[in-house]
């Protein structure tokens, strides 16, 4: 399977991690475990972590739709200089993650938008 491939596919499991961790911080909190096992009819404001837990999925989100089509716009096209921007983006939204959680402030930032340039430059590899 190709490079590019590969950190896809673990890029959705990371997705999948991340879409649980709102939860965890949520059945932390006090009354947060009847809420979040219960149909949540009712609006609650999160806590702090669960807040930006559930903003770094949403980020998330986002950016895996960009990564993907980066992805898929270099089916056949692999080098190992893609390959090298595909792993360093999938470890940098690994670290987006306590990043955000944290409020490291600023590298929370400066993590999403060294991200963002390398699927910006796995398209441009695409287009030559």
């Amino acid at each position: 399977m190709q490079t590019e491939l590969v950190v896809l596919v673990l890029a959705a499991l990371l997705q999948m991690v991340q879409m649980a961790i709102p939860g965890f911080f949520m059945s932390r909190a006090p009354g947060g475990s009847a809420y979040n096992l219960g149909p949540r009819d009712a609006k609650r404001e999160p806590g702090i972590q669960e807040g930006r837990a559930s903003r770094a999925f949403q980020n998330m989100d986002q950016n895996l739709l960009l990564f993907a089509i980066a992805v898929l716009a270099l089916l056949g096209q692999h080098t190992w200089w893609t390959g090298l921007l595909a792993w360093a983006w999938l470890g940098l939204r690994v670290a987006y993650v306590p990043a955000y959680i944290l409020g490291w402030v600023p590298w929370r930032s400066a993590i999403w938008a060294a991200s963002f340039l390398l699927i910006g430059l796995m398209l441009l590899a695409a287009l030559v």
